[in-house]
């Protein structure tokens, strides 16, 4: 039996950022997802999720969709999941959600399917 490792995302981009490293172009860029509930009371509440994604242009395979994503542009990530944890300057332990994206699809904005998840 193998292991899995695979997460699928639809979400905002928060913020992105084309760069290079050893000569392959990567886009690093975060995403937001949401996940909407009620409490105890009736009161909606939306529990909002940010992501690191990174996708690479690795073995000269141009991707255009990497030039697509924009900050607020809807995106779907299939990737890889990795959690770590780290102490930021101010000495509190974080954790950091990073997606190592093997597909990044830009959502048109007029796409019904753009809707955020709601459990009420």
């Amino acid at each position: 039996m193998e292991f899995v490792n695979t997460i699928q995302l639809r979400g905002v981009v928060g913020r992105a950022d084309i760069g290079s490293y050893n000569g392959n172009r990567v886009c690093n860029f975060s995403v937001v997802t949401e996940y909407a509930t009620r409490d105890r009371e009736g009161n909606s509440v939306v529990e909002p999720t940010w992501f690191n994604a990174s996708f690479w242009e690795t073995g000269g395979v141009v991707k255009p969709e990497m030039d697509k994503i924009q900050k607020g542009s809807w995106v779907e990530v299939t990737g890889r999941l990795r959690i770590r944890k780290y102490t930021s300057i101010d000495s509190v332990e974080r954790v950091a959600l990073d997606v190592f994206a093997r597909t990044v699809t830009v959502i048109e904005r007029d796409d019904a399917s753009m809707q955020p998840q709601r459990d009420f």
